[in-house]
């Protein structure tokens, strides 16, 4: 076995499950399941059929992701957010046939207890804050919060705040990578 279970840990037959990878307490990976290599998931996370994870993709604990959910590399997925898979669920409705896809791009990050409504997508190294209801797409680099959730700005690829000069170019002032504003998406240029 390549990969760390917590002995608590569920995992139905039909996972496939990276190098690296640690599931944790009480989680529990449905059949059908992807994992890439070294994703980390927390406490109580479930993985339903058919959702696929990227490599380095960190579920933090209390986290369902439903079918129809695919998170590209080096997600983060923060402590009791949320995805649905239907857009009117009713109890007595079975919609198994109905699920909506959702999309998280390369490097995006989902703060605790947002929610993230079906058939969106979360665009490249973008940052959903805490508590943020997602009702729409979100464009590449973009910070987003409240409910229903509006762009406030941008953020760099290490998700400091990005402040854009005269010329529309702005610093991560951590990484020192330059980023560009044209026509209201931003584009790293080095």
């Amino acid at each position: 076995m390549e990969y760390f279970a917590h002995e608590t840990a569920i995992i139905d037959e039909g996972c496939t499950i990276g190098k690296g990878c640690k599931i944790w307490h009480f989680s529990h990976l449905m059949s059908g399941s992807v994992l890439g290599d070294g994703c980390n998931l927390g406490q109580n996370v479930v993985v339903s059929p058919g959702v696929i994870l990227g490599k380095n993709v960190k579920v933090q604990n209390n986290v369902s992701i439903y079918a129809g959910v695919i998170c590209e590399d080096h997600v983060f997925l923060g402590p009791s957010m949320v995805f649905t898979n239907i857009i009117n669920p009713r109890s007595h409705v079975v919609r198994r046939d109905q699920y909506v896809a959702t999309l998280v791009k390369e490097g995006a990050s989902i703060g605790a207890n947002a929610t993230v409504i079906c058939g969106n997508t979360i665009g490249r190294f973008a940052l959903v804050g805490a508590g943020a209801v997602i009702t729409k797409s979100v464009d590449n680099y973009a910070l987003v919060v409240g409910n229903p959730a509006k762009r406030i700005g941008w953020v760099s690829e290490y998700g400091h705040r990005l402040d854009f000069n005269a010329e529309n170019r702005a610093f991560c002032a951590e990484s020192g990578q330059e980023y560009q504003l044209v026509n209201n998406q931003v584009i790293r240029i080095s």
